[in-house]
């Protein structure tokens, strides 16, 4: 479960810097980045997968394919499910929603958990019900503060949780699966790119995009990797609240993009940054309490080793 805590930090880390990275890609607009996004990610995310060897989870779906052709059909419902989360992620700070957005990613984990309770019977502990509780102030209070849930936030809350639960049900839970769903969506990116919107010719006026799309695509691989296989290495319920972290970090990206939290809004963040100190704390304690049970049993087998020697 470690690898998994790890997995999913580094992934909210990414989240947090792409989407203030958005900003070294204008002059293109939302559809335009998303589609360079989607072309630069795959060759990045493959060579990742070659490095690790998961490749091989391409080829067993392949097959899978092969021996029924209808499965294509889910993969591609799961593209575009994943594909059009990261196309909102990306449109919502270029188009001035990003803290509509970031309030999506605070409800989610909140979904997640529910997924997690109520369909794989997932306990929590007293630390997490904690955070639950916070995080259920901070929601609540956003939603009476605005009187109504956007389209942008709800989709996010729950969409996600939907294709995580599909993934595990039709086993493409691992980067294989991911990688199926960024391949099935590249036909759309090059209509985006070259024919709805020529962003070529962008490009060449700007040459900096050449280096920006290069770096979107390798942190998009990072991220979403990294997402993608802490979904598989964690309970439903941990992965739902260490995404606590993410929307954190939208958050302030949305900041120092230029918008700004009202007077109000600090009772809604103010209880989510408690809820994702609580988890933090819960970790710091969990891994305390593992070391000393390492140093107990290194004592005791010290100790039996000395037992030995004396009656020798």
């Amino acid at each position: 479960m470690f690898k998994g805590v790890i997995l999913s930090v580094l992934a909210s880390v990414t989240f947090g810097v792409l989407y203030f990275y958005t900003q070294f890609l204008q002059p293109l607009d939302s559809e335009q980045t998303f589609a360079w996004r989607m072309l630069s990610t795959l060759p990045f995310l493959t060579l990742f997968m070659w490095w690790s060897g998961d490749l091989k989870y391409v080829r067993e779906i392949f097959q899978r394919i092969r021996l029924q052709p209808t499965f294509l059909i889910w993969l591609i419902f799961s593209s575009l499910l994943c594909t059009t989360q990261l196309w909102l992620f990306l449109w919502g700070p270029i188009n001035g929603r990003g803290l509509e957005v970031s309030l999506g990613y605070f409800l989610l984990p909140l979904v997640m958990v529910l997924f997690g309770c109520l369909l794989y019977k997932e306990k929590l502990t007293a630390w997490q019900i904690a955070a639950v509780v916070f995080a259920i102030i901070g929601v609540g209070h956003e939603i009476w503060r605005i009187g109504t849930i956007a389209w942008e936030t709800a989709y996010v809350a729950v969409a996600y949780p939907i294709y995580f639960f599909l993934r595990r049900k039709f086993k493409t839970d691992h980067l294989g699966g991911f990688w199926w769903d960024l391949l099935l969506i590249i036909p759309v990116a090059l209509y985006l790119a070259f024919t709805h919107d020529n962003s070529f010719a962008l490009i060449q006026h700007f040459p900096h995009l050449i280096w920006a799309i290069l770096g979107l695509g390798f942190l998009s691989a990072l991220g979403l990797g990294s997402y993608i296989l802490a979904s598989r290495f964690l309970p439903f319920v941990i992965f739902g609240l260490l995404s606590y972290l993410e929307p954190v970090l939208l958050a302030f990206a949305s900041i120092m993009l230029g918008e700004r939290v009202d007077e109000g809004e600090w009772l809604t963040y103010i209880p989510i940054w408690l809820a994702v100190g609580l988890l933090v704390m819960e970790g710091v304690v969990y891994m305390w309490k593992q070391r000393q049970k390492k140093e107990i049993l290194k004592l005791n087998a010290m100790k039996a080793k000395q037992r030995i020697e004396n009656q020798d």
